[in-house]
């Protein structure tokens, strides 16, 4: 978006009545006027957040190979000029500068009343000539979600109107309560990557056709006569970044070959219009994929949680492909008008900030909010302490909220290292404001929250370093298997990102300044163990003693490793 497309977006906000003036400065507008016969509607990565939110974009975000310092491992400055955007609004929804500052001005993102109330504007407009695809993520995240088993937002999807969805942390509630949750869903859920094993098929669980799929792996959807096939793709490493035992009857993958064959099968027999795949991959993923699978016209893609305003364009020897990144936790909705041809099309895009302050939120929404919500209240509301600096998470390495975890354990564990997963889920909370219970919940809501103390020798803390930096800094983007950086207390690093596996991570100390010892054994804490269950106290529970213990978490600065050779990266942004 430029300068003049912004202003534009304003005045004619303005205009409409839907935006207010506050500081001299107005609001987005969401009527848009539709261009062409076909208006798609993407959310994805929205976390289970009902409720509106400050999210942090990150300062880190690295590009390795051929990602290296191109969109989305763009950050803050950098990203600004790459797009040629100068408002203090729009800095505000893609970047992290001065993010308390306009946080305060311009207020918070999201929320599914919000959402509602949009995506009913941007269907309108278009006559309902239109699609709301979601691109997973959507179960999970918060407290209320956990105590309701994602219930909470399979109605609340239900309500929205979304179309088709793909998936990830929805399994993690286990494929029971998947399955009872789908039964609920008034839309389709499409994987195309996803089969029952041989044993499940044994035992007599029914495959969806004849190559095995879980579930519908697209569906045809006809609207003003077009025939736009939806494909889904589900996070290809589901039982590798998450416990398989949830998914015990379930193959994943990434399954490109397989997802060719569909493609010529589709154009075979459905005389589709268009063809989408709505990804969970990632963007680096849906980026190769689109060099390799000829047939796709666009790609709406989650799971990296990245905003890029515009869309990236993939060209193979067959064909071009969008791809296109809507951001997380309902702070962004990605609006793409089509003008679809017989063997082509036009496109206008719109990557729209959800600011909630200056939008009316929707009655019947807010109606079921407010009653799935009122059983939990007295518990997410409890107020637990306070920070004495934003608390957020996204970015490559550690985010201060990952240090209020860390912290948690370390105190209330005894032990001298602490190691946490880098998920990249969690809303901001601004300096100085109430911790409440949900909150805390916002960051360690998960099905397998347990904590653990344990021994573990310098050589095997070394190697978790460098296998966790190898899922994320692998030039393949096909070996990144999700997640950021792990988050530690009690030691400091140094990382090349462009190094290769085993030869990342160097000078590891502890926090008396002495090197690690591969021999000597250190005590150490964490959660969210992938490979076992573990019987400890689950994290919320950690976190919150330490917290109701201290009352105010005062943190100086974000602890972060020392990294090397990458001064010329755009993905670094002090």
């Amino acid at each position: 978006m430029n300068r003049r497309e912004f202003l534009q977006f304003l005045t004619a906000g303005y205009m409409a009545g839907l935006v207010k003036p506050l500081h001299g400065s107005t609001r987005v507008n969401y009527n848009i006027k539709p261009f062409g016969n076909l208006r798609l509607i993407h959310l994805t990565d929205t976390h289970a957040q009902l409720d509106p939110m400050y999210f942090r974009e990150p300062n880190y975000n690295l590009g390795v190979g051929k990602n290296k310092n191109m969109p989305p491992h763009l950050v803050g400055k950098k990203l600004l000029d790459y797009y040629s955007i100068n408002s203090d609004l729009i800095k505000y929804a893609y970047t992290h500068l001065n993010f308390n500052e306009h946080a305060k001005v311009f207020g918070k993102f999201g929320g599914y009343a919000y959402l509602k109330t949009i995506v009913d504007i941007l269907k309108d407009a278009a006559n309902n000539n239109s699609l709301l695809l979601d691109g997973g993520d959507t179960w999970q995240g918060s407290g209320l979600s956990l105590l309701e088993n994602g219930k909470d937002m399979v109605e609340a999807s239900n309500i929205l109107g979304v179309d088709v969805m793909t998936g990830h942390w929805e399994f993690t509630y286990g494929e029971k309560i998947f399955l009872d949750n789908l039964r609920n869903f008034n839309g389709d859920f499409v994987a195309q990557n996803i089969s029952l094993t041989e044993e499940a098929i044994f035992d007599g669980m029914e495959p969806i056709d004849e190559s095995n799929h879980f579930q519908k792996p697209y569906v045809i959807k006809k609207i003003n006569n077009l025939r736009v096939a939806v494909i889904g793709q589900a996070f290809p490493y589901t039982p590798i970044a998450n416990p398989k035992r949830f998914v015990p009857n379930l193959t994943f993958g990434i399954r490109d070959a397989e997802l060719q064959g569909l493609i010529d099968k589709i154009k075979q027999n459905d005389n589709p219009s268009l063809i989408i795949l709505l990804s969970h991959n990632g963007v680096d993923v849906d980026k190769k994929m689109a060099s390799k699978v000829s047939g796709i016209d666009i790609i709406l893609g989650g799971h990296t949680h990245d905003v890029l305003p515009k869309p990236i364009i993939i060209s193979n020897r067959n064909s071009k492909t969008l791809v296109i990144n809507s951001g997380c936790n309902g702070k962004f909705i990605s609006m793409l008008d089509l003008n679809v041809k017989e063997s082509a099309f036009e496109y206008k895009y719109k990557l729209l900030p959800i600011l909630s302050n200056h939008i009316n939120p929707s009655i019947k929404m807010n109606k079921f909010i407010s009653n799935i919500k009122k059983p939990h209240l007295s518990h997410l509301n409890e107020i637990i302490g306070k920070s004495s600096l934003d608390l957020y998470r996204r970015g490559n390495f550690n985010g201060s909220f990952d240090n209020l975890i860390c912290d948690s354990m370390s105190n209330i564990l005894d032990s001298e290292i602490c190691l946490s997963p880098g998920f990249r889920w969690g809303p901001t909370l601004l300096a100085n404001e109430n911790i409440t219970m949900a909150d805390i919940y916002n960051h360690t809501a998960i099905t397998y929250p347990n904590v653990y103390r344990r021994e573990m020798s310098g050589e095997m803390i070394k190697n978790i370093l460098e296998d966790v930096a190898d899922n994320i800094f692998n030039p393949d983007p096909y070996y990144q298997q999700g997640g950021d950086m792990v988050r530690t207390t009690g030691l400091s690093y140094e990382i090349t990102p462009r190094n290769s596996i085993n030869n990342r991570i160097k000078n590891v100390r502890t926090n008396n300044g002495k090197l690690l010892i591969s021999n000597k054994n250190y005590v150490v804490s964490g959660w969210a163990s992938v490979n076992s269950e573990e019987t400890g106290r689950p994290i919320w529970d950690v976190t919150k003693e330490y917290l109701s213990n201290i009352k105010y978490y005062d943190l100086n600065q974000v602890r972060q490793p020392k990294i090397l050779k990458e001064n010329d990266n755009f993905g670094i942004e002090t």
